[in-house]
């Protein structure tokens, strides 16, 4: 019997069916042409997000997914500051613009959708507490319980105390860190001075 010849179209579903967001890039990288795409779109089998942007029809559309998108768009940055607490669920803030980490001396990229903040961190700092999560089969990085209290006190002129201090009390009361952990961080990032005396009140009786 003869061997069927793949199409465009059969890699496209099996590019789709291990990752459901992909890169135009990544797509014509592995030999699906734009005409394949733009088709794609057309049938309805998958759907453009954003420029440059896919996500196959049949996706379950994860609640962080634009986080994922911004781990596409943006490979170097580091989800970060309120976006990664509301991510950690130690905030009911949801901020308008997604919190994005990158160095001091990379490109600052400019996103019609999803809306970004970015901040700029040394490289020492830049590369303290990075955790990968997936969302939507994307690995994403986001910075930990930790490191994301820690540069929100570090940073007053960015974020308010109060929220600093309500992630705190969170962060502990959930138990999603030992305070030995955001002592061993604040220290590392700069920020114990700052901390020092919300942690011990926090924890003052057990």
């Amino acid at each position: 019997m003869p061997e069927v010849q793949k199409t465009q179209r059969d890699t496209l579903r099996e590019l789709f069916g291990a990752q459901p967001i992909l890169r135009a890039r990544d797509l014509r990288k592995a030999g699906v042409a734009p005409q394949t795409i733009a088709r794609a779109v057309e049938d309805g089998e998958i759907e453009r997000i954003s420029r440059g942007l896919y996500q196959y029809a049949d996706a379950d559309n994860d609640a962080d997914q634009a986080l994922a998108e911004i781990a596409k768009k943006i490979p170097k940055g580091v989800i970060a500051m309120l976006s990664a607490l509301a991510f950690h669920g130690l905030t009911d803030q949801m901020p308008r613009r997604i919190w994005v980490a990158i160095g001091n001396q990379d490109w600052s990229p400019t996103l019609s959708y999803p809306p970004i903040r970015t901040v700029r961190f040394s490289d020492k700092y830049l590369q303290q507490g990075i955790e990968h999560h997936q969302i939507a089969g994307i690995s994403v990085p986001i910075y930990s319980v930790p490191k994301t209290l820690t540069d929100i006190f570090r940073n007053p002129k960015l974020v308010d105390r109060s929220v600093a201090i309500e992630g705190l009390r969170a962060a502990i009361e959930q138990r999603k860190v030992r305070p030995g952990e955001i002592a061993q961080a604040a220290v590392e990032g700069g920020a114990w001075k700052k901390m020092q005396p919300y942690l011990e009140a926090l924890t003052s009786n057990g």
